[in-house]
């Protein structure tokens, strides 16, 4: 079974930081890209950021831009998950996931974290 590890997820006033990671190897799942996406309680898992490991090309979603930063480690088979000024609204349960394909679309991720739980307080 696939596994994808992540951590850094915890309690944070609101305008704090915290930084996601997430252990996914391109070698171990042979996915040529990696996506974030939340869930809060009672609404649809949705897109965050995404990141290519050949030449890190990223995509966010409007909600985050400017806030959140992607990056990866291939030396560390790692992604990150940099949040800035976060909100009470980004309160949800963080997964990573792999796709053969470099997309917002969930339906094209296919291995998945167990998620971390992000909460902002007001």
């Amino acid at each position: 079974q696939m596994q994808l590890p992540e951590s850094g997820g915890g309690l944070v006033q609101a305008g704090g930081s915290l930084r996601l990671s997430c252990a996914a190897s391109r070698r171990t799942v042979s996915k040529p890209a990696v996506g974030w996406f939340r869930q809060a309680p009672g609404k649809e898992r949705e897109f965050v950021v995404a990141i290519t490991w050949d030449g890190g090309s990223t995509m966010y979603a409007e909600s985050v831009k400017g806030r959140f930063t992607i990056s990866r480690d291939i030396d560390r088979n790692t992604v990150y998950l940099q949040m800035n000024n976060l909100k009470p609204e980004d309160t949800a349960v963080y997964y990573c996931a792999t796709s053969q394909r470099f997309t917002t679309e969930k339906l094209s991720y296919d291995y998945w974290g167990q998620g971390t739980q992000v909460t902002v307080s007001s």
